[in-house]
């Protein structure tokens, strides 16, 4: 009887209670799964369908360089290129936020001012803004990821729709680069002129944890030599004497203002173009017939930071604080409202 009772209890366990678990799990499973592409969707339902309606500036005439084409194209449409080309989709979205933001104000602000005759901007990153296609962004991207990284792009651009940053209730120019290695730069000490009141000094913590923040470059003399006698044939350097190879002054960023070369003084940013340097935030130092160049940052250090945008968003700040943090006395408005 005793065996009995215990059979018919593992019968009972085996043919109902144990079945009926599993279904319970799998309902879970199945709930939790549903719930996912649920939210998925929810949210690429967001990214496609926030909309703005631009007054003006809505469409821009964007050129291509390398064929010389110019295509109308929508504004946003155009940041989702020019964002994904400008700044790695692994950073905070509000880091990406603020560079979507900062690139809008740099179109706009280049619509004011003309580069080109028949269009308003360029895809050329040493004229205007890096701009790259969808298909060639997601050939370098893992492979798995690409719709992801794009959406995350696109809810960048679409959560900064119609805003610009003003300075005087007029669009900034909106500069921007790599790595400020700490502390940014005034326009003046890079181009000259009478440079912008909403760039000034300013310090970002967290810059050094980044790749972008030190490099070196090392030159033989005879490579100085030749480099310099490119532009300045009449160049003569004493490599032993001290006084021949010479930092003359800083910038009150801590960055080099003027360097001597033999016979030569010359300004920091032409130096960084002629040797290749990452930044004119640097160090000499000669070593057994060579000279060696310590770098931090990279490059102009004006304005935002990229690395320093990222380095703000980890520590908790949104978009619009990080834009306040790298442009002085500016507002961020809606362009229908200018």
């Amino acid at each position: 009887m005793k065996k009995f009772i215990i059979y018919l209890i593992g019968f009972i366990f085996i043919c109902f209670i144990l079945p009926a678990f599993f279904t319970k799990e799998s309902v879970k499973i199945t709930s939790a799964k549903e719930e996912i592409e649920k939210n998925q969707s929810t949210n690429q339902e967001k990214t496609e369908n926030i909309e703005y309606d631009y007054k003006k500036y809505g469409t821009i005439k964007l050129l291509h360089n390398k064929t010389g084409e110019v295509k109308e194209v929508n504004i946003d449409e155009y940041l989702y290129h020019v964002v994904s080309a400008e700044m790695p989709v692994d950073y905070e979205i509000e880091a990406l936020k603020a560079q979507a933001l900062v690139a809008r104000t740099y179109t706009i602000y280049q619509i004011g001012n003309k580069k080109h005759e028949n269009a308003d901007i360029c895809d050329d990153s040493n004229c205007c803004q890096a701009w790259v296609s969808k298909e060639d962004r997601f050939a370098r991207w893992e492979e798995g990821k690409q719709e992801e990284n794009w959406l995350k792009i696109q809810e960048a651009v679409n959560a900064t729709k119609g805003k610009i940053i003003t300075y005087n209730n007029q669009p900034i120019n909106a500069f921007f680069h790599a790595n400020s290695g700490g502390k940014t730069e005034i326009p003046v000490n890079v181009w000259g002129g009478t440079g912008y009141p909403y760039l000034q000094v300013v310090e970002t913590s967290g810059e050094d944890g980044y790749n972008q923040y030190s490099s070196e470059v090392e030159l033989s003399y005879d490579e100085i030599t030749n480099k310099l006698k490119e532009k300045y044939q009449d160049i003569q350097i004493d490599f032993n004497n001290d006084e021949d190879i010479k930092i003359l002054d800083y910038t009150d960023s801590g960055r080099v203002k003027t360097i001597k070369f033999g016979n030569h003084q010359l300004a920091a940013t032409e130096v960084r173009t002629i040797f290749g340097l990452r930044s004119t935030n640097f160090e000499i130092k000669k070593e057994a017939g060579k000279i060696k160049f310590s770098v931090i940052g990279y490059g102009h250090g004006v304005g935002m930071s990229q690395t320093g945008a990222d380095s703000l968003a980890k520590q908790g700040y949104n978009y619009e604080q990080i834009i306040n943090h790298f442009y002085v006395g500016i507002e961020i408005k809606e362009i229908n409202s200018l």
